[in-house]
């Protein structure tokens, strides 16, 4: 009886897992694309996204059309909140502030998201969730250490006011969505994960082509010097390979996986794996910038571990009661 309730538990952790290797590539795709608005990784992003979406819609049909107009309407509310605002202000604040503070505060999630799930739902005691968070929190702030005491010594903390308040939209938009997306998947269960991300897909298509065309139009008609030469920018075949990576991999891919997660355990415990995207976010961020982590960001990712595998531990026991 206990392997059998343990099963779906590790079934969902292996997924979140993987969505968050996954989901640590877009932390990178606006450090390769500089000269890239943050409206255009974003719709683009997306219109990738969406049009993966497609051929899948269609082996999809039968299941889709026993969505209810109610589903629809909610696939577009994820879609907006959760792909379209998380990334327009994620992008923007990576841009603005460079990635480890954005990472910071992005990596807050499992805590964020743990408290306000256990809050509305309270499926388990604080005092099974509190050592786990306290480790998580803790490991966060020695990742960033480093970074944070550079920016008070050269006195340039004031130039990443902008960029963290992006990040903390961007933070406030995926706390509500996993929240919401694992609600509507445990009161659907007749519905599968892939039915459900591709659902979203084919809303979020047509807000990025809208999104897209209009960020191509604004920026021909202001004369900016980046697109005035080619419509995709200045190196249009680098933009649409991530583009179509990072709307395969983070978004179709990585919300199946998400669902697959949400759908196999608890919303306190799935919150907590969040942090597989902040480590992983790191992990190609020291690859982009051909750096090894500092000790204290070494302590971080080791405590950031730690407290994933106390959580797992305290929830599964409570599971198997």
């Amino acid at each position: 009886m206990s392997t059998m309730k343990r099963h779906p538990l590790t079934i969902g952790i292996a997924a979140a897992l993987a969505a968050g290797l996954m989901w640590g590539l877009v932390f990178v795709a606006p450090l390769l694309l500089p000269e890239y608005p943050p409206t255009l990784l974003s719709f683009g992003r997306y219109l990738a996204f969406g049009l993966v979406t497609l051929p899948i819609a269609w082996w999809q049909h039968d299941a889709l059309r026993r969505l209810t107009r109610a589903d629809w309407s909610m696939a577009a509310r994820l879609s907006m909140v959760g792909n379209i605002i998380y990334y327009l202000a994620l992008s923007a604040a990576i841009q603005l502030a460079g990635a480890p503070l954005p990472t910071l505060i992005i990596g807050t999630l499992p805590v964020v998201i743990a408290v306000c799930s256990n809050l509305g739902d309270r499926q388990f005691s604080w005092a099974r969730l509190l050592p786990s968070l306290a480790l998580i929190g803790l490991g966060l702030l020695c990742v960033n250490a480093d970074q944070l005491s550079r920016l008070n010594a050269d006195g340039a903390l004031a130039a990443y006011v902008s960029g963290a308040a992006l990040a903390i939209v961007a933070n406030a938009a995926w706390t509500w969505y996993p929240i919401h997306n694992a609600r509507w998947l445990r009161a659907n269960p007749s519905h599968t994960s892939m039915t459900w991300a591709t659902a979203q897909g084919i809303t979020t298509l047509p807000m990025a082509v809208v999104g897209l065309l209009a960020s191509i139009a604004y920026l021909q008609w202001t004369g900016d010097a980046r697109f005035g030469d080619a419509l995709w920018g200045p190196t249009p075949a680098k933009f649409w390979l991530l583009m179509l990576l990072v709307g395969f991999s983070a978004s179709w891919l990585g919300t199946l996986l998400w669902n697959v997660a949400s759908k196999n355990t608890p919303t306190a415990l799935t919150a907590q794996l969040i942090v597989f995207e902040t480590l992983a976010a790191l992990g190609y961020a020291y690859l982009v910038y051909a750096r090894a982590p500092s000790g204290f960001e070494i302590a971080g990712i080791a405590l950031l571990v730690l407290g994933v595998i106390v959580g797992v531990r305290a929830l599964s026991a409570s599971s198997s009661l």
